[in-house]
């Protein structure tokens, strides 16, 4: 079994501990969305193949990920770096930073231990096309050798993320718009020749109708590239969390509405308060990353592809 930590909250960046603690003591509990029962998630060598890691800040967890691979068990990180505005992505290192914690990962771990994500691409009066080749190119040339992927989307607009996009744009006075299909394909187009240049390759993650030449879907839980960072073969089939998502069947245990990041486009936060309300009153030590019911405000039993 693949575990992913966690498409649904940035569990290195702010729940590293807690997860520690549940790898030490070799389960953890979650609860299912829809008919709201829990049940253990293994976390022992015996019943996990391997770990995914997606974050926005790698820093706090990086002492973790030497005691990780010491207790044998096979990894890479999915690690979004995109340089956005604040006015967009409001509680995020800068990208400087972050771009030499990807390099230490690289020099630590190998090249196929990381992954680039520049995603999603939110078309702002702030963040147009030119901004994003420009921005684009500046990043990957700083992450030149460090991966071989780029990962690309453009925001999934559900009626959340309309939402906050709108509410965003109101208090910091820009506006968005979501560009047609074909300016969509030309700007990845474009992405992919930079990607090129800098020895990585372009995929999309899940939006298929966007493929273009030379560009691929992205598996972002892929068993072959844990099977090159285990040096032996890691097998799973395929089973996509949504339409196009490719990959391979995993077990996520993180939890929605957690992350106080404040990214604006994010799918996986209805309610910032109650993010960081449940961020704050999060217990490391608990079996859960956050136990059902114990937040104030009404909680929302979110999935990967609910408006």
């Amino acid at each position: 079994m693949i575990i992913s930590a966690s498409y649904k909250t940035d569990i290195p960046a702010l729940y590293g501990e807690w997860f520690m603690n549940r790898l030490r003591i070799g389960f953890c509990r979650m609860t299912n969305p829809y008919n709201g029962k829990s049940f253990d998630v293994p976390l022992d060598n015996d019943s996990v193949d391997g770990f995914v890691f997606w974050t926005r800040n790698i820093g706090p967890f990086l002492p973790h990920l030497d005691e990780i691979h010491r207790l044998g068990h096979p990894f890479y990180v999915q690690y979004t770096i995109t340089g956005y505005p604040g006015q967009i992505d409001r509680a995020v290192p800068d990208a400087d930073r972050m771009t030499r914690q990807f390099r230490r990962l690289a020099a630590d771990f190998g090249r196929h231990a990381v992954v680039w994500r520049y995603d999603p691409i939110p078309i702002t009066s702030l963040t147009g096309r030119e901004f994003h080749l420009r921005n684009f190119r500046k990043l990957a040339e700083r992450l030149e050798g460090a991966t071989d992927e780029a990962v690309v989307s453009f925001p999934t607009l559900y009626r959340k993320t309309r939402r906050n996009l709108d509410r965003a744009a109101k208090e910091f006075d820009y506006q968005w718009r979501d560009i047609a299909p074909q300016e969509k394909r030309s700007l990845i187009a474009e992405l992919a020749d930079i990607a090129e240049a800098y020895n990585m390759r372009l995929t999309i993650c899940s939006q298929t109708a966007l493929l273009t030449s030379g560009v691929s879907g992205a598996r972002c839980v892929d068993a072959g590239r844990l099977s090159k960072v285990a040096g032996g073969v890691i097998s799973a089939k395929e089973m996509g969390n949504r339409p196009g998502c490719l990959c391979h069947q995993s077990r996520d245990i993180g939890a929605y509405d957690t992350c106080p990041h404040g990214c604006v486009y994010c799918y996986a936060v209805d309610d910032q308060a109650e993010a960081s309300e449940r961020y704050h009153g999060h217990d490391p030590d608990g079996a859960f990353l956050f136990p059902p019911g114990k937040s104030k405000s009404k909680v929302r039993a979110g999935r990967r592809t609910s408006a």
